[in-house]
């Protein structure tokens, strides 16, 4: 039992910050500790049973690309470099240097196209298809959500 017992504090002590804030899932590696805290997600037959009134983008909201968000769909022929997980999103490396992508530049897949802070930690977000960015749809320093469009591309 007693190898547990940092287990359990951490999970009391983390506990109430993940549920607070929202998150699907946090994981944490410290020495030899390792926590990792997930929401169930509900099986596909719990999804099909439960009627899902469709939510109303925000005013001004950005569409998404699964229909699975609150973003709304990306523009005909276009897609969305979506944010893997909640943060604060930053377009450059540090406060006044260049940005990592503007609109007009071509990107790679997997190309470094911003950061996003999350608990302190900065996390690279790299591009998951190459092509031009056409629009950019977040202002740096604005909290994002998981699976919100960061950047709409025209692949190639």
């Amino acid at each position: 039992m007693s190898d547990r017992d940092p287990i359990l504090a951490a999970v009391d002590l983390l506990g109430p910050a993940f549920v607070d804030a929202g998150l699907d899932e946090l994981e944490i590696e410290v020495g030899d500790l390792h926590v990792r805290l997930a929401r169930p997600r509900p099986s596909l037959q719990e999804t099909a049973a439960q009627p899902v009134a469709p939510a109303a983008p925000p005013s001004g909201a950005v569409a998404g690309r699964d229909g699975l968000t609150p973003f709304g769909e990306p523009a005909t022929g276009m897609r969305f470099v979506s944010a893997p997980l909640t943060g604060v999103w930053y377009a450059a490396p540090s406060p006044g240097a260049r940005s990592y992508v503007g609109e007009g530049d071509e990107i790679n897949t997997g190309q470094v196209v911003g950061l996003i802070e999350a608990m302190k930690l900065f996390n690279e977000i790299k591009s998951d298809a190459a092509g031009t960015v056409t629009r950019i749809l977040v202002e740096s320093g604005t909290l994002v959500k998981r699976k919100q469009p960061l950047l709409e591309i025209d692949p190639r």
